[in-house]
């Protein structure tokens, strides 16, 4: 069992910056992928950013390519996403997932542990 919180999430400026963390428990955080996901109100979640378990491979959806960076540090147990030069088009809730994968998964089914999430407002 994993427990995943997210924190970081606020009310930014179009152009400004934000970054999130996720904190996981439990002493299992390296055997899991990390993916970062949004959902934005009357639509769909979809796939941000995904990390592999000891933070070799990343991968990004193409929206958010360039302007976010996902990284890991499995000391601490947590799983960060930078979020740089950001657009009204961003707004969401921000949710964190682990996944029991190899590789770095990008759909939301692949994934085990869904945090709560946490609210990104970037306004115009």
């Amino acid at each position: 069992q994993v427990q995943l919180v997210e924190s970081g999430g606020g009310l930014v400026q179009t152009g400004g910056s934000l970054r999130l963390s996720c904190a996981a428990s439990g002493r299992t955080f390296s055997t899991y992928a990390m993916g970062w996901f949004r959902q934005a109100p009357g639509k769909e979640r979809e796939f941000a950013a995904a990390i592999s378990r000891r933070g070799g491979s990343t991968y990004y959806a193409d929206s958010v390519k360039g302007r976010f960076t996902i990284s890991r540090d499995n000391a601490k147990n947590t799983a960060d996403l930078q979020m740089n030069s950001l657009k009204p088009e961003d707004t969401a809730v921000y949710y964190c997932a682990a996944a029991r994968w190899t590789g770095v998964p990008v759909r939301g089914s692949s994934y085990d542990y869904w945090g709560q999430g946490t609210q990104v407002t970037v306004s115009s």
